[in-house]
């Protein structure tokens, strides 16, 4: 009699170690990289499909409690102006500048827009901030004429951010990134 409560036991410890083997390998955990960046959470490989957390999809993400997630990514592009000059790298110092936003397929209303600079040190200087609501499908965000001192040689990141509600976060949603270099 015993050794059959000892054979039940085994048989019922090898098969509980069994579903976790299978629920392992059908539930893994994996790392994520997006443009370089390692995304903290990662993200999960479920029957040879990848799922990552709609943060992290890019974007802004709503979502409306009863079950649905709206990812919101409109197509943005960033220019620079120096003048009438387009330019992408500069020599390091103080420069007169404007920025132009480009912003189309935009499926949803936003509270505000908003148009950073973050230096190498990763400091953030705010340039112009638009909390006026809704936006059209298709629309341009300029800033007026600025001065910006690129203070110390490397990478620049020019950050559009989107806020979906009024007390929400503001989410880069495109960046473009300006190399400064000594000046010789």
């Amino acid at each position: 009699m015993r050794w059959r409560k000892i054979a039940l036991c085994a048989v019922v410890f090898f098969m509980m170690g069994s579903s976790y083997l299978f629920a392992d390998a059908v539930n893994q955990k994996i790392k994520v990289w997006s443009n370089g960046k390692e995304i903290a959470d990662g993200g999960y490989l479920i029957d040879g499909k990848a799922y990552i957390p709609a943060r992290e999809a890019g974007g802004v993400i709503g979502w409306d409690g009863s079950g649905k997630v709206t990812i919101l990514k409109p197509n943005v592009h960033i220019v620079l102006f120096k003048g009438d000059t387009v330019f992408g790298n500069v020599n390091t110092g103080k420069l007169k500048m404007k920025i132009l936003t480009q912003v189309d397929s935009l499926k949803d209303s936003i509270a505000a827009v908003k148009v950073a600079i973050t230096d190498p040190s990763g400091n953030v200087k705010d340039i112009l901030e638009d909390a006026g609501g809704s936006k059209n499908e298709d629309f341009w965000f300029s800033t007026p004429e600025f001065t910006y001192d690129f203070k110390e040689p490397g990478k620049y990141s020019v950050g559009f951010f989107m806020k979906a509600s009024r007390n929400g976060d503001y989410i880069l949603v495109s960046e473009k990134v300006v190399t400064a270099s000594s000046k010789n």
